[in-house]
């Protein structure tokens, strides 16, 4: 089982994150307009999956601005931020900071996505949501980059996530 710290305070995580080289598992998440999100209906773009605890909290609100601000620059990349928000608290953040190059998408009916990427948090305070981690997936969804974020507190490796897009 794979922790992650939350202030120096561990936190035990359910599932296991899929390896590099392997396919990404599935995904079935809502978005703002409450319709379906899958991997297929994403087509043959490349990806970029970030979780994160909720977007009602600044380390989130920052990661998530910045993922938007890089992804304009992008192309044909999908940049999904996920968390355990509603989906109208997604929207309305997204609306309230201008977020149009990222899509936010929740985790509210399926309730396994966490777990399938091996990113639910099992136990502590913020249990029942998820950890920071960042996949990059490939046009087929094959898993390319993967970084779990051992201090939730903490914003992500952006650069590294980037560059694995280019290659």
């Amino acid at each position: 089982m794979a922790t992650v710290t939350l202030k120096g305070n561990p936190c035990n995580l359910k599932g296991k994150m899929p390896a590099v080289g392997a396919p990404a598992p599935a995904l079935k998440l809502t978005k703002s307009d409450l319709s379906t999100i899958d991997l297929g209906s994403l087509g043959g773009k490349k990806k970029v999956i970030v979780t994160v605890p909720s977007l009602d909290t600044p380390v989130c609100q920052v990661e998530t601005r910045k993922f938007n601000e890089k992804a304009a620059a992008l192309g044909n990349v999908e940049v999904l931020v996920v968390s355990a928000d509603l989906p109208f608290a997604q929207r309305r953040f997204c609306e309230t900071e201008g977020i149009k190059s990222v899509s936010a998408a929740s985790d509210v009916r399926d309730r396994s996505f966490g777990e399938r990427w091996g990113v639910a948090i099992a136990d502590g305070p913020l249990q029942g949501v998820m950890a920071r981690a960042v996949f990059v997936l490939d046009e087929k969804n094959v898993v390319r980059y993967s970084e779990l974020v051992p201090e939730i507190a903490q914003e992500p490796n952006y650069d590294a996530a980037l560059n694995a897009l280019k290659s």
